[in-house]
């Protein structure tokens, strides 16, 4: 009898150790292929070798805090945290080395740090200390201020202010403007557009189509302003930002079908700087670095963090971001995003 099942639990440990061969012989051939948390592909591997993902684009959200309550925003103020400037520099330093080629600023609203002081020594270190090639912002322009220019513009590749409106009452049922001022947000914008021709930085409008601005006609004002990029988002839900228990925010009444949105690109279809993103375009394919310089993983919906490239390395990192790098891509998002590379009349 207890040869019986010693023989079993020899069998079982065999079979357990041929199983763990297998597994590694294939993970090796690349027929397993690395996964994250979420079991999201992050490498593209075939038989006889492998891609290594690189963060050729990286979005550092450097904060949450925002002066405007767009409610569709799905980057909310769940946190005041901004790392100190040598660590978000050393952070940079480390992508710069692992292949980033552009990075862009975001937030929230990045310029509420510090009055876009801090903003602006990242943007001077990542081109003429890292050498970037393409160093951008995105913005809502109010809180952008002349001086800034004068002192980091000759550092900027392209600034993109969003705009979801050119009706002030609409600007003000979505949210983009500030509860305690009166200030017309279509003002900010036009005014950071002159800024942007004097210094010489490239001018780029970001929109999200939604419930309150899906048929609006925008083709007249956006000839006029002449950005390098119009770029148009479908409104989208992400749990915990802007959709579910834990949201700051409720955006399901914004959202839009696909249908509605085709229907606003195609009235806009003679915009020669139009760059349209849907849902499915958009979800996976921007590699998305927090706060905390960890990246998330927005394939299962909501944003779940990795652990930070502070912590961790960029390549470790990286294997939990859910970042489709095919669709990013086929969508366009290499582009020439260098100033210099342009061609543009000032």
């Amino acid at each position: 009898m207890e040869e019986t099942t010693l023989s079993i639990v020899a069998l079982s440990a065999f079979a357990m150790i041929f199983l763990f061969i297998l597994f590694a012989l294939k993970q090796k051939r690349g027929i397993i292929k690395g996964k994250n948390y979420s079991s999201s592909i992050v490498t593209y591997e075939e038989e006889g070798g492998s891609k290594e993902l690189k963060p050729t684009s990286v979005n550092y959200h450097l904060t949450r805090q925002c002066n405007y309550k767009c409610g569709f925003c799905f980057h909310t103020a769940k946190t005041s945290y901004v790392l100190p400037i040598e660590e978000a520099k050393k952070g940079l330093t480390l992508l710069k080395e692992n292949g980033m080629e552009k990075v862009n600023f975001a937030g929230g609203e990045p310029f509420i740090v510090k009055r876009g002081s801090f903003l602006g020594e990242l943007v001077r270190f990542c081109k003429e200390d890292l050498e970037l090639p393409s160093v951008t912002i995105v913005s809502n322009g109010s809180l952008i201020t002349e001086k800034w220019f004068e002192k980091y513009g000759e550092y900027l590749d392209i600034l993109a202010v969003s705009c979801d409106s050119f009706v002030p009452e609409t600007n003000r049922h979505i949210g983009r403007c500030q509860n305690s001022s009166k200030k017309d947000h279509l003002e900010s914008l036009y005014r950071v557009r002159d800024w942007c021709i004097k210094y010489k930085v490239a001018f780029k409008i970001n929109t999200v189509v939604n419930t309150h601005n899906k048929d609006e006609d925008m083709s007249e004002h956006i000839a006029e302003l002449s950005p390098c990029r119009w770029k148009v988002f479908q409104c989208l839900l992400i749990g915990g930002e802007n959709v579910g228990e834990n949201a700051i925010r409720n955006a399901e009444n914004m959202v839009v079908t696909s249908e509605e949105f085709q229907a606003f690109c195609e009235r806009h279809r003679d915009i020669s700087c139009l760059v349209p993103e849907s849902n499915v375009q958009m979800k996976d394919s921007y590699l998305i670095l927090d706060e905390y310089m960890r990246f998330l993983d927005c394939t299962r919906g909501n944003k779940d963090p990795s652990r930070s490239i502070l912590d961790v390395g960029v390549k470790n990192a990286l294997k939990f971001s859910g970042f489709d790098e095919k669709m990013f891509l086929k969508r366009g998002g290499k582009y020439k995003w260098s100033k210099a590379d342009m061609n543009l009349e000032w």
